[in-house]
């Protein structure tokens, strides 16, 4: 079984919280798998939102709602993703960014100048692994390995351009164990975190087996997936935790290698199907 590698980056990104859209735009603190898949599908030229004015339209001419997905997310919604945090603790540096919009039908206010406030994420980077299990999964592999892309992908909008490095393609096995540390994001539903004693740790060491990270949990609700009536974003409770954890039983565990490092680190990674 194969799977992709390849690091997400770039100066900003802002992934729109659509909860709130008086006095200042707010951004989710990560990356969520909607968003990922609409690079994705920028990458390989599928079609996003705009088309689903269309399909709205025709819903209404109808008179009744049918499920419709854009195209992007259509064909890319089976994908297994692991999504791994590269900066320290999963914690991305935010800081609210203020500049006008002067395209003269962006505000009703005299002039048409509109004064926008949102919050950035600083620096923001990722790596993303894809298992290797369809035909859609091998189009971005080789795009990706190729460096060539349809539309250029945004990290959330056109003001944050988004970096790709293709870090490889590397067989992987899954693992079973009675504890794990996890290196990339999971439903907070399908791990229970581990509070050890300093023994317990020493004793997991002594085995040879990964240790934890760090006593820090990020945990945020992130989009999901979207709803195939309206297209709304539908939400799961993730963590990102440096302890160890016990899992449920119906999720697999996949061992990865950063050989990007001077001495190549075992990490764990959980894909989000």
């Amino acid at each position: 079984m194969e799977i992709l590698k390849f690091k997400l980056s770039g100066k900003s990104a802002f992934f729109k919280k659509p909860e709130v859209n008086t006095y200042c735009y707010f951004t989710y603190g990560n990356i969520h798998r909607v968003a990922l898949l609409g690079i994705l599908g920028a990458i390989l030229g599928y079609k996003g939102y705009s088309q689903m004015q269309d399909i709205l339209s025709n819903k209404k001419k109808k008179g009744k709602l049918e499920p419709s997905y854009p195209e992007f997310y259509e064909k890319l919604k089976d994908l297994k993703i692991a999504i791994l945090p590269l900066n320290p603790k999963g914690v991305i540096t935010k800081k609210i960014q203020i500049f006008n919009n002067s395209v003269g039908y962006a505000s009703k206010e005299q002039g048409g100048n509109l004064i926008v406030k949102e919050q950035w994420l600083e620096n923001p980077k990722w790596e993303i692994c894809i298992l290797l299990d369809c035909e859609e999964a091998i189009k971005i592999k080789e795009a990706i390995q190729n460096h060539k892309c349809e539309f250029y992908p945004y990290l959330g909008t056109n003001d944050h351009f988004a970096d790709i490095e293709y870090l490889g393609v590397e067989e992987v096995k899954t693992i079973e164990d009675d504890m794990y540390r996890i290196d990339s994001f999971v439903f907070k539903d399908d791990v229970d975190i581990l509070d050890l004693e300093k023994e317990e740790i020493e004793d997991w060491k002594f085995q040879g087996k990964p240790m934890p990270k760090g006593n820090f949990k990020y945990e945020e609700a992130l989009p999901y997936k979207i709803n195939e009536i309206t297209n709304n974003y539908e939400f799961q409770r993730f963590i990102y935790t440096g302890k160890l954890v016990e899992l449920q039983e119906d999720r697999k565990v996949y061992r990865i290698q950063d050989k990007n490092k001077k001495e190549i680190e075992d990490k764990y990674i959980i894909f989000i199907d």
